[in-house]
């Protein structure tokens, strides 16, 4: 489907999808404050009383804006490479089980669901103060640790979900004409996995992986509102978690980093929806 062709709610999470990239890539570069300098005479200020800060300021005298693009960075990446390292693997056990079935595809089932029987939140806090936690308190724990720990914990919960929807597509497509033709004619199971199979299953997890994304952004942002994620306001949730004792002096500091990164889901959530919408009408016309 063309841009075009979108309705305007699918246009604006385009475009806004796409201005969070660009922070993501070029957000170091924009002349703003730095995130990291705290404006003593602008403490607490409101959304756009000052040119200097647009966005305002938290009670520390953190620029706004400053750490909304700076958050942008970790926040997708983590979602990115969670997705696409759980989407890669869950995806290959899912169609190899699938396509193989027996024993090896109730194994990898099982497996799926055990670990869809954990929640995300457990899972991740379970790794973080086994892996990211220092005996002696004092000792601080490296941010890439954690950020390591993280990224881990939310791509095991990632494997399942796409491994799954893998899973259904293919069983779905390895009975179709022209794989049982292909089969027929001699043709090796990988080629026909790989030609026929993975092509034809791949909308289907394009589709999930956008709401994947949107699921591991907010779980990522929660595990910072319990202390357990990246500190020192680097990602939006950790500046979630920064600015909540300022909900009383000053509510747009905490205001700012949730509409973004809901924006950022709900952006999210609407393009799967648009490849999922596509992927059935062009199941219907199979």
């Amino acid at each position: 489907m063309k841009f075009k062709q979108l309705g305007i709610f699918s246009k604006a999470s385009v475009i806004w999808l796409g201005i969070v990239m660009f922070m993501v890539v070029f957000g170091q570069w924009i002349p703003l404050p730095k995130p990291t300098n705290f404006d003593i005479d602008a403490m607490g200020v409101g959304l756009f009383d000052s040119l200097k800060h647009p966005l305002g300021t938290d009670s520390n005298g953190y620029d706004l804006l400053s750490n909304v693009i700076r958050g942008a960075r970790p926040s997708m990446l983590i979602s990115l490479i969670s997705v696409g390292i759980g989407g890669l693997i869950g995806s290959t056990l899912g169609i190899i089980s699938a396509y193989k079935r027996g024993k090896l595809d109730y194994i990898v089932n099982t497996l799926f669901n055990i670990v869809l029987s954990v929640p995300a939140l457990v899972l991740g806090l379970a790794l973080v103060a086994v892996l990211a936690t220092n005996p002696d308190p004092n000792i601080e724990v490296p941010t890439s640790r954690r950020v390591i720990v993280i990224i881990l914990s939310l791509t095991i919960v990632i494997i399942p979900i796409l491994g799954r929807i893998a899973r259904g597509a293919t069983l779905s497509w390895s009975n179709r004409e022209f794989v049982v033709a292909a089969r027929s004619m001699g043709m090796k199971d990988s080629q026909i996995i790989m030609k026929h199979i993975v092509p034809n299953v791949l909308p289907a997890i394009y589709a999930v992986a956008f709401l994947a994304i949107g699921v591991v952004i907010v779980v990522e942002g929660s595990l910072s509102l319990l202390g357990v994620g990246i500190v020192d306001g680097v990602s939006w949730g950790s500046m979630i978690a920064r600015v909540r004792g300022d909900l009383e002096y000053a509510p747009h500091s905490m205001i700012v980093p949730v509409v973004v990164l809901a924006l950022t889901v709900i952006a999210c959530n609407q393009l799967g929806d648009i490849l999922r919408s596509q992927l059935d009408s062009r199941e219907g016309r199979l």
